[in-house]
């Protein structure tokens, strides 16, 4: 690990971190916080994913439903009108459009395999991201002349690793270059994040086979056929039980490669310099068990 213990943490003249975490739990909070207050280069997973990855798609995602109206046709074809999307940091509902929902595409769902085929170019995408951080973290210091960088991981990175396989390449890149860091949401706070979802539900990335098996599943669970899914339905019934099944994989990636810190610690962080403290204490407790 970069910084085995926890005194070689509170040593360092340069620290490097990723952020990892179920949606939620603060980890672009903490991000905008160091970048803010302190000398951190942010790097968000989603924003690259969404800008250098699939941003041509989104695009033409916009420029597929403007072409739809005449007159927006009309201005599109005459190299009129330019569309494009406004994607940030905090505001990630342009590629959270473009990845959609499976069902009936009159409230707004898509084909199944058209569903499959974009979770695929995600899953593809992510891994792009992620392997791209090392290489900006070498960019914000020699480039930048930032000091530190702080990784602001997707909630799905648990889904496109295998923490098990100590050779898994997204682990291995990230471990060399930074400090892992699981931030663990405890019962009240995943009852909460159900429920916020259960409000307005969003798309999301999941594995391929679990994919597959929620949609049969759902499909003989209802009696509906694909068609007649309601999308917004589907995504908070798969929602709740992604979540069960995303809890002992983040686990085993802080386990194997990083620290656990739990998310009420990170809720009263109001500085960098406390968050420095959580994650040395994070590293005293691994150190103590491990003994």
């Amino acid at each position: 690990m970069l910084y085995p213990d926890a005194a070689s943490w509170r040593a360092a003249e340069r620290r490097s971190l990723a952020l990892i975490g179920m949606s939620g739990v603060g980890k672009t909070r903490l991000s905008s916080l160091l970048r803010d207050e302190g000398d951190w280069f942010h790097y968000s997973v989603d924003y690259r994913i969404g800008t250098r990855y699939l941003g041509e798609r989104i695009t033409d995602e916009f420029k597929r439903e403007a072409m739809k109206s005449p007159k927006l046709r009309e201005l599109l074809r005459s190299d009129s009108l330019s569309l494009r999307s406004k994607l940030s940091f905090h505001n990630l509902t342009p590629l959270s459009n473009w990845l959609g929902k499976p069902g009936d595409p009159e409230l707004g769902g898509m084909d199944f395999d058209e569903y499959v085929r974009r979770q695929r170019l995600h899953r593809e995408a992510e891994i792009a991201a992620m392997l791209d951080a090392r290489g900006f973290a070498d960019r914000a210091r020699e480039l930048y002349d930032y000091d530190h960088f702080v990784c602001d991981t997707s909630g799905s990175i648990c889904e496109v690793v295998e923490p098990d396989n100590p050779r898994d390449p997204v682990l291995s890149a990230l471990s060399r270059a930074m400090l892992l860091v699981h931030i663990r949401g405890g019962r009240a706070h995943e009852a909460a994040l159900k429920a916020r979802f259960d409000r307005a539900p969003k798309p999301i990335y999941y594995r391929e086979e679990m994919l597959q098996g929620f949609w049969t599943e759902y499909l003989a669970e209802t009696g509906q056929t694909p068609e007649q899914v309601d999308p917004d339905a589907f995504i908070r019934w798969g929602f709740a039980r992604q979540i069960d099944a995303r809890r002992p994989r983040y686990q085993a990636i802080a386990d194997g490669w990083g620290v656990t810190v739990e998310a009420d610690e990170i809720a009263e962080v109001e500085t960098p310099e406390a968050l420095f403290e959580v994650i040395a204490r994070a590293l005293e407790r691994r150190d103590a068990a491990q003994m």
